[in-house]
């Protein structure tokens, strides 16, 4: 049974930084699509970022890249989020996601609040 345990979310300022874990058991991340997707109040759940499996090639939605950071270890069965210059836009509830052989699991989220 594949389970995905974030963790790291918060409240922040605009301009902040958080970083997001994600822990994966019952799987091994370095053969899985992983993936971080958020969902805000009222909007479809989107793609933020996606490391595809067995390479180190990170993706970013256009309106994250170059504020966040994703990363895996392998060692830790582990990926992470480095958020920075967090934006109120920002804000919504992210889920880890782990995609193998065309099956999605899902994490249960964690909230991410950005508030002046």
């Amino acid at each position: 049974q594949v389970q995905l345990i974030e963790s790291g979310g918060g409240l922040v300022h605009p301009g902040g930084s958080l970083n997001l874990s994600c822990v994966a058991s019952g799987t091994l991340i370095y053969i899985c699509d992983m993936g971080w997707f958020r969902q805000a109040p009222g909007k479809q759940r989107e793609l933020v970022a996606r490391i595809v499996r067995k390479t180190d090639d990170a993706n970013y939605s256009d309106s994250v890249r170059g504020r966040f950071t994703m990363t895996r270890d392998v060692a830790k069965n582990t990926v992470y989020l480095q958020m920075n210059d967090l934006e109120i836009e920002d804000t919504a509830i992210y889920y880890c996601n782990a995609n193998f052989v065309n099956t999605d699991h899902w994490g249960q989220g964690t909230q991410v609040t950005v508030s002046s």
